[in-house]
């Protein structure tokens, strides 16, 4: 065996690794395995692939490819990339890790935390002015997770609307 191959080798397996782990890690974050392990497969690619190619590098069907890749592309995370004289269309994730942060952070709290934020202040509003003291308690911890819940709010607002030169200072003086 040569050199360059043991090191194709090795290469190959890292990335099956890494696919499959961030698979993995994924679904501590809510995310489906299978949509993490095509972004991730997207990610490592020199070049846009096309659903056939990630199909077979993923041993996944069409129709689960198809809907984690459209899925993707709705986060902003991926695009779809067409190339002149050819009718396939390509999938490219976005390289730069920063943006791709700010990208995932900002449809997170769009997706999770402005939904709850709503049912939050809904149930605030609805106990406002309750006379019993369980009503009164649960109406005075709806105010204070609505509190906590805009000031993550707003954090996220900041740091995913923040170039990345300045997000690092920004995070450390919130964390100090």
């Amino acid at each position: 065996m040569t050199s360059s191959s043991t090191s194709d080798t090795d290469f190959h397996s890292a990335r099956d690794e890494f696919v499959s782990q961030w698979g993995a890690i994924s679904s501590s974050w809510g995310i489906n395995r299978t949509m993490a392990q095509i972004h991730a497969l997207l990610l490592v690619s020199p070049a846009p692939m096309f659903t056939d190619q990630i199909m077979e590098e993923l041993g996944i069907s069409r129709g689960n490819a198809h809907g984690n890749l459209k899925e993707l592309v709705n986060w902003g995370i991926v695009k779809s990339v067409f190339k002149k004289g050819d009718r396939k269309e390509y999938f490219e994730a976005e390289k730069d890790i920063w943006r791709m942060f700010c990208t995932i952070t900002r449809e997170r709290k769009r997706r999770e935390i402005d939904t709850a934020l709503g049912v939050l202040r809904d149930c605030a509003q609805k106990t406002e002015g309750v006379t019993c003291t369980e009503c009164q308690e649960f109406h005075k911890q709806m105010e204070n997770l609505t509190e906590f819940v805009e000031m993550i709010s707003t954090l996220m607002d900041k740091l995913s609307n923040t170039e990345q030169s300045k997000a690092i200072p920004l995070a450390l003086k919130l964390l100090t």
